[in-house]
């Protein structure tokens, strides 16, 4: 699938996703882990943040920002999280300037782009960060890319593409980051996710 078909899939799945997927869970506390360690009234830019319910709405005592790629994800995110600013974009080319936010969060986000791009999506978190700047991703385990067919039990396929979790990190840091730390987390839907947390040191 290419980037519009893609983003052609969020825009009809965004309702049924924002319903299936449960708004808590032990991946929301890192969150708050991450808040703690933020300067007060930090900017938060959480990429591909959808209805908003899962992480925007989680980053309590921030300037938050979500980012996404698909319009219906962004007006459930209006009404979900009115205090937050909302941006439609890509992640690869993020419109915002450099060095313009304390944090990013891309929870369940970024096997939606091509492996061939997850590089580029490093170079510009790294970009937009401030110097100290942290991100707090999931990260796939192993290296895969497949299509979908009836996910979420709609007509829609989806993308996933990872190069899993060591060339995950040597990406990372060769866009200049160093992982603080990576922790397997139960999602709520019965799996375990892999989160990095990586700084901005170069």
């Amino acid at each position: 699938m290419d980037r519009r078909e893609v983003r052609e899939s969020w825009e009809a799945l965004s309702e049924t996703y924002a319903r299936t997927r449960p708004t808590d869970g032990n991946d929301v506390a890192l969150l708050d882990e991450l808040v703690e360690q933020l300067p007060a009234d930090a900017r938060v830019l959480d990429v591909g943040c959808g209805d908003g319910q899962r992480t925007l709405a989680n980053l309590d005592g921030t300037d938050r920002i979500g980012l996404d790629f698909a319009r219906t994800g962004l007006d459930l995110a209006t009404r979900n999280v009115p205090a937050a600013r909302l941006v439609q974009g890509d992640m690869a080319r993020l419109p915002l300037r450099a060095g313009s936010v304390d944090a990013i969060t891309a929870y369940h986000a970024v096997f939606h782009v091509p492996q061939a791009d997850h590089p580029e999506v490093y170079r510009e978190f790294a970009r937009v960060l401030r110097p100290g700047g942290l991100v707090l991703t999931t990260v796939g385990g192993s290296r895969y890319e497949t299509v979908r067919r009836g996910w979420l039990g709609s007509d829609e396929r989806m993308f996933f593409s990872t190069p899993g979790r060591d060339r995950t990190r040597e990406q990372l840091e060769a866009a200049g980051f160093e992982i603080r730390w990576e922790r397997h987390v139960d999602d709520p839907l019965g799996s375990s996710a892999l989160f990095f947390l990586a700084e901005l040191t170069a």
